[in-house]
């Protein structure tokens, strides 16, 4: 047989793979896989879900929201790596891993965290609400009263709504919606003999638990169904009846040739609910038959079926979760007002404030309402406002950001909202609200195919006595009123003239054309932001290596951009001290000697989702501060429009470092990384006292609410 190669060749092949080899475990060395990363997040979320110190109805949202996050994650994440496998690409993640090998680890600690959810709803959670006179029940528990009622509620609301596909000889297997639950049936004709699969859909829009109040009993929706198959299957035979649910692909991506941007999400938002399946859970107890049955229809692979002990979909328990169950529920939170947001001699004067000083707020410490909303309210009423602009990524349906743009043109003033209809999982209400604002005679726009604006602006345009003086709010977060009470972030309220004339730059380029030119303080992604921030990391390792003040603390969503993580290495390297809070993904390995010695890596999940993005850095006596929308991710510095402004009050810098002190001193909802790519939850040490980060800081507001009230009460 002739050699395809020579023994030259060969060599060469040789050598090239152990290359490979070398550069894979190098990188593995340096870097953590940002999916397997993302899912000891999610595994933090977990966590809480089984603390017994936390309330226990808010242990159950803690467990819903472990369900959601994962759900999103097999459609964007997990399904952009079968799309990587399918079409043949072998793209090694900046780690080393191929597609291949990371959607193996990643199944199997899918797999793992699950089976966990189940244990803890099973072993601890029911068995706690059980306690509580809070009983999830099958029918077959209920006495006959309470079945009888069951059957009222089901003929009633459910029976109505019900539609049962069965397949005969030469139908196709039906579609199936994704993330909606299903009970499959093996259904048989007595008479005849004759067996057929039929699948029936739990309806979207109803309550998932029956609520029975004779007993407190709450009776999952798919049970009840399955119990009066009957009704649906006349004198018939149901030979098996077990529930499954499927998760499908909702990745998409715009064209950067599209005409209409509108138009091509619409179009993308309606082909996402005809994804490929990416997930297939089944219950337990299904039979290999039927399961193959399944897994034959949808063309889905074993390896991508997860078998649930008990409930599936946890996520449904959010219903529970609102129960009106105070005692069993986090003391309610009210955001304080910062007194530059108070009214002085009965009169608010917003503008005022802003135009002496610059205002930080911090929510959910600090009222969002009676802060950006009454800042935006203020803008859509004030004569003298000639114009108001802002971006909107998310907002919620009882946001006034809508009705005071509306507001603001309805009065003549020049009104622009940029619309980004391209944040997941949020098009279609954002559609809806581009329309709603277009009608008003808003003017409205887009953004471009090939780049997300995320930034978080807005900006307002006054005349004054000497000409028009402009005012701007920056925040890290969404302009979302609901978030706002849950959602840790920042946000700044200035009149600098330097950083308006950005913002006043960024909201042209959006809406002209034309390249944006050199900015006086902003920095701004896709253009300078991961230049600035390196340059700043850089000047921190070189007062490190002069033996200087050498610090840099980063909090952030996630941190994945490797030339930024290579930067921290460095400056490592010669001295500096790095200190990332990273809430989910962290890419970064800490504590590797002669690499990451000075660099600690640490995690906080509670009661608030910590959202905000701030960087600090000392490099000998000059100490910078900024905070922003952006994450260190190169989708974020790449291919996203990202605003990050400087921080340049003294006294607002120290309340930012203050907040770092407060998180770096955590000892109660803080995980640590380690340098294997593990997590360890901190807990207070012998003699010392518990610090919670929420805590800590909702304790600070409320002497400060508390005192602001009663000078109120004495100025009445």
């Amino acid at each position: 047989m002739m050699e395809v190669f020579g023994s030259s060749d060969r060599r060469g092949v040789k050598e090239h793979c152990m290359t490979a080899a070398r550069v894979q475990a190098k990188n593995a060395e340096r870097l953590l896989n940002r999916e397997l990363s993302w899912l000891e997040f999610n595994a933090r979320v977990l966590e809480l879900a089984a603390d017994p110190s936390v309330p226990l109805l808010e242990r159950l949202k803690f467990a819903s929201i472990f369900s959601s996050n994962l759900d999103e994650f097999f459609m964007v994440r997990v399904a952009g790596l079968m799309d990587q496998v399918a079409s043949g690409l072998a793209v090694r993640s900046p780690d080393g891993r191929l597609p291949t090998t990371a959607l193996a680890e990643i199944r199997e600690r899918a797999r793992e965290l699950t089976a966990e959810q189940s244990r803890v709803w099973n072993r601890e959670l029911r068995p706690s609400l059980d306690e509580e006179a809070v009983h999830i029940r099958r029918v077959v528990e209920c006495d006959e009263d309470e079945r009888n009622e069951l059957e009222r509620r089901f003929e009633r609301d459910v029976y109505p709504v019900l539609t049962p596909l069965a397949l005969g000889p030469g139908q196709r297997f039906p579609y199936i919606s994704g993330l909606s639950l299903s009970l499959g049936i093996f259904v048989r004709d007595p008479e005849g003999g004759e067996e057929r699969f039929a699948r029936v859909k739990v309806p979207e829009g109803l309550p998932r638990f029956i609520h029975l109040e004779k007993r407190g009993y709450y009776v999952p929706l798919e049970a009840t169904i399955a119990h009066f198959l009957g009704w649906l299957f006349p004198q018939m035979e149901i030979r098996e009846t077990a529930v499954f649910r499927v998760t499908r692909d909702a990745d998409f991506s715009v064209s950067d040739e599209a005409d209409d941007l509108l138009e091509a999400v619409e179009l993308e938002v309606l082909r996402r609910r005809f994804g490929d399946v990416v997930r297939l859970e089944v219950s337990e107890s299904m039979s290999e038959r039927m399961l193959e049955h399944l897994t034959s229809g949808l063309g889905v692979g074993s390896e991508q079926v997860y078998r649930i002990g008990g409930l599936l979909d946890l996520a449904d328990l959010a219903q529970l979760a609102t129960l009106d169950r105070p005692e069993l529920k986090d003391e309610p939170w009210v955001p304080r007002t910062p007194p530059a947001f108070l009214p002085q001699d009965g009169h608010l004067d917003i503008f005022g404030a802003v135009a002496a000083s610059d205002r930080l707020v911090h929510q959910p410490y600090d009222s969002f309402e009676t802060t950006f909303e009454a800042f935006l309210d203020e803008a859509s009423k004030d004569v003298d406002v000639t114009a108001l602009k802002t971006t909107v990524y998310r907002t919620s349906d009882e946001s006034p950001l809508v009705p005071a743009l509306i507001r603001a043109a309805e009065a003549g003033k020049q009104s622009v909202c940029l619309v980004e209809l391209k944040a997941r999982f949020d098009e279609s209400r954002n559609i809806e609200w581009s329309r709603e604002l277009e009608r008003a005679g808003v003017h409205v726009v887009y953004g471009f195919p090939n780049v997300k604006i995320h930034a978080k602006m807005t900006l307002v345009v006054r005349r004054e006595a000497g000409g028009f003086k402009r005012y701007v709010h920056i925040g890290t977060g969404n302009y979302h009123s609901r978030n706002a009470l849950t959602y840790e972030d920042f946000g700044l309220f200035t009149a600098d003239d330097e950083i308006a004339a950005d913002v006043a730059d960024l909201f042209n380029y959006i809406t002209g054309f034309g390249r944006p030119l050199q900015f006086r303080k902003l920095l701004v992604a896709p253009f300078v932001l991961r230049e600035r921030l390196i340059s700043e990391i850089r000047a921190v390792a070189r007062a490190a290596a002069a033996g200087k003040a050498a610090w840099i603390g980063i909090k952030v969503n996630a941190l994945t951009d490797e030339a930024v993580i290579n930067e921290l290495y460095r400056a490592s390297k010669e001295g500096a001290r790095v200190d990332i809070v990273a809430r989910s993904i962290c890419s970064l390995r800490p504590g590797v000697p002669d690499l990451s010695d000075g660099i600690a890596v640490r995690a906080v999940v509670g009661r608030f989702l910590e959202h905000s993005r701030v960087f600090i850095f000392q490099a000998g006596k000059k100490v910078s501060y900024y905070m922003g929308s952006a994450d260190l991710m190169p989708r974020n510095l790449d291919h996203r429009l990202e605003v990050v402004v400087p921080v340049e009050d003294h006294a607002l810098q120290e309340r930012l470092r203050s907040f770092f002190d407060v998180v770096l001193a955590d000892n109660v909802s803080a995980w640590e990384l380690g340098n294997d790519g593990g997590w360890r939850r901190l807990h207070p040490k012998k003699d010392e006292s518990s610090l919670g980060t929420h805590a800590v800081l909702m304790k600070s507001a409320r002497p400060r609410a508390r005192r602001r009230a009663a000078s109120l009460r004495r100025g009445q």
